[in-house]
């Protein structure tokens, strides 16, 4: 049973009606099928999909029309059923959003596809948009089929329309486009090296809707993880993105961060534009986030995009003249996850590698009792190497005294080098 309904088992016996003839629970979505029968949606979905599709459950017969109508009258019944037993333990079932049906979306696709020239305007066309985004807000299944009806390509083909002349039809279509995967490299490939299209997608980072700026943002992210190839006007794009985490709206503050955080990790990817990271301010930046405090995933991808700029001699200065670089570094080492402890380890490392100044600050921080224990953790063989790394670079700059004869290391069996 349902947990809304355990306390059924007390004694109050759900009328048979209302009970799913697969599942015998309380139905929360009834639908019937071509054959006449009721089932919860849910159930005759799952007999369908392990290959059931070709008869009725109760009744045997064919089901030659896989189309599930919802049983609005019966769905209505059971609601006031559990209404009216609610002193007993049982809760009313919420009414369930209808999945979207594939006419539908064929008819709201071809709308907002239609071109200027026809009778349907910009205001019907950013509706059907609407209302397709409403559908794949509500399930992953909404999203499969939206998809399966080439969406992709119509709404890349909307949102980069020479004659486009909507900000909410562009806003519509931007945001639907994102929320599917753009695995497909040549959609992906006809984004980022289409100058215009990168020019246009630049402007939307700067757009007064927050919204628009955010998926602006996503959908360039999305693009360069999926082409693999260097962002054209980097430096403009960078300028807009780092302005999400600079200063994420009050609207939108987590999606804005996390948003910002994948694409500058995305960009940042290409050598060829980490220099125009580390001038447009990225540095200083993803210290003062990172120090501001941001969730696992957040802190994991920020790490990588600071070990990766580190990997240069003017990102390794950028970082080193925050004052809070080498002790947000240090503090992160074991403390949030063996993948969080790899990239500040090797950020640490570049640093130290760099200048010696850096060395001293990362042993009056505490680093080296923060990698002895790195080298004895569980964490990665890699982050292990690098803590070792570290640990020979640092050995002039650690404190007088003898780790050997601490309290925290007079039995570690550590030896660094």
């Amino acid at each position: 049973m349902p947990r809304s309904l355990e306390p059924l088992d007390l004694g109050i016996q759900i009328p048979y009606h209302f009970r799913c003839p697969i599942s015998l629970e309380l139905m929360r979505d009834p639908v019937t099928v071509c054959t006449g029968q009721t089932y919860d949606r849910t159930s005759i979905e799952s007999w369908v999909s392990t290959g059931n599709n070709t008869t009725c459950p109760v009744t045997r017969a064919p089901l030659t029309d896989f189309t599930l109508i919802p049983n609005h009258t019966l769905r209505r019944l059971i609601q006031e059923w559990c209404v009216a037993n609610r002193s007993n333990g049982v809760e009313r079932i919420p009414t369930p959003k209808q999945p979207a049906d594939p006419t539908s979306v064929r008819a709201l696709l071809s709308q907002a596809s239609a071109t200027s020239g026809t009778h349907v305007s910009a205001r019907s066309r950013a509706a059907a948009l609407r209302r397709l985004r409403g559908f794949a807000r509500d399930s992953e299944k909404n999203r499969v089929l939206i998809a399966a009806h080439n969406a992709k390509e119509i709404l890349i083909r909307i949102l980069f329309s020479d004659d486009i002349d909507s900000s909410e039809l562009v806003s519509e279509s931007l945001a639907l486009l994102v929320m599917f995967p753009m695995t497909e490299h040549d959609k992906c490939v006809s984004i980022i090296s289409d100058p215009g299209r990168v020019e246009f997608l630049t402007r939307l980072l700067f757009d007064s809707s927050v919204e628009t700026r955010v998926n602006a943002a996503a959908l360039i992210e999305m693009a360069v993880t999926g082409s693999k190839e260097t962002v054209s006007n980097s430096e403009s794009i960078f300028e807009g993105v780092l302005d999400l985490l600079r200063n994420p709206a009050s609207s939108y503050p987590r999606r804005a961060l996390k948003i910002g955080i994948k694409a500058l990790f995305a960009l940042c990817l290409s050598k060829n534009t980490r220099h125009v990271a580390v001038s447009a301010g990225a540095p200083e930046i993803l210290i003062d986030r990172l120090a501001a405090g941001l969730d696992r995933c957040d802190t994991e991808r920020a790490l990588a995009t600071v070990e990766i700029l580190c990997r240069s001699l003017e990102g390794c200065a950028a970082f080193g003249e925050h004052a809070l670089t080498v002790p947000v570094l240090v503090k992160t080492i074991l403390r949030v996850s063996d993948r969080a402890t790899e990239y500040a380890a090797g950020a640490l490392l570049a640093l130290c590698t760099a200048e010696d100044r850096w060395r001293d600050e990362a042993a009056a921080a505490g680093v080296v009792v923060q990698l002895l224990l790195m080298v004895q953790s569980e964490c990665t063989e890699r982050a292990k190497r690098k803590a070792q790394k570290l640990l020979k670079l640092l050995r002039d700059s650690w404190p007088d005294y003898s780790f050997a004869n601490s309290d925290d290391f007079a039995c570690s069996e550590v030896v660094p080098f």
